[in-house]
């Protein structure tokens, strides 16, 4: 929060992303018009970060890198410009377009801690309307983010995963309840940490050595691997995780591709 308002007032060149997006309103643009970071270009989840021409790969499949490279020069990405990313729910908006960043090569990627509550409790500076950023010049050479920067699991290796958490809310993984997707319950074998549980009360990360003696008590020593939904809130358990030093592998496509394919259901606790 403190570099970026500082990084704001020395002028130096920053490219920030307004990622707003949750289950039950997934087009963020008109709270973003209504007040955003200075300077902040509006993001979709829906159509920039995912690709819905994909068959089979789940609710929000990961976008192609020509794609992203696209709608990335078009919020104003450039070479050698760091990169931030925020939204105003859970880090969810936020995590997902790091993860697809990341996974496309782009390193300079960073979450704003606490996302816009935070800002907006510092007194950070506010603007309305849309921004229309100068177009970028960024290059994506990963173009299957599937196989990109970051680990990606298959269904198959979903199913085989000795170290295996789900990010959904705990009624969820139960199986006790399902609004989305056509089959309740979880992928047999996995762990539940929801992606909430790595966020104190303000939105922001727990600490460095919070992280890291969660990411011990379930299993951070081994491979890690993480799903959700759709990919979308997994992203956040993989940056928290990758913050305590654990690389976690997302399956992209999560319980919506899973229940989709009539694979094995388990239901009930961990």
């Amino acid at each position: 929060m403190t570099e970026l308002a500082q990084r704001l007032d020395a002028g130096d060149p920053t490219t920030i992303l307004d990622v707003r997006w949750q289950l039950g309103a997934p087009d963020g643009r008109d709270a973003y018009e209504a007040g955003h970071l200075p300077g902040a270009v509006y993001v979709g989840l829906e159509d920039e970060l995912s690709d819905h021409g994909v068959p089979d790969r789940g609710r929000h499949p990961l976008p192609s890198g020509t794609h992203l490279q696209e709608a990335a020069r078009g919020w104003g990405l450039r070479r050698g410009v760091p990169v931030v990313v925020y939204d105003d729910w859970n880090r969810a908006g936020s995590a997902r377009a790091w993860w697809v960043l990341r996974a496309a090569g782009i390193t300079d990627v960073r979450i704003l801690d606490g996302g816009l509550s935070a800002w907006r409790a510092a007194g950070g500076a506010m603007q309305t309307g849309a921004v229309t950023a100068p177009p970028g010049d960024i290059v994506v050479e990963r173009h299957d983010l599937y196989a990109g920067a970051l680990p990606t699991l298959t269904a198959e290796e979903a199913a085989e995963h000795p170290n295996l958490l789900d990010a959904r809310a705990p009624e969820r993984f139960r199986g006790e309840v399902e609004p989305v997707d056509p089959v309740a319950g979880h992928i047999p074998g996995a762990k539940n940490l929801p992606s909430t549980s790595v966020l104190t009360a303000d939105g922001t990360l727990l600490s460095e050595d919070e992280l890291s003696a969660l990411a011990w008590s379930f299993g951070g020593s081994e491979q890690v691997g993480v799903y959700c939904g759709s990919g979308v809130t997994a992203a956040v358990l993989v940056a928290a995780l990758s913050a305590a030093g654990v690389d976690a592998a997302l399956f992209p496509g999560s319980w919506s591709q899973w229940s989709a394919q009539e694979r094995p259901v388990q239901t009930g606790d961990q």
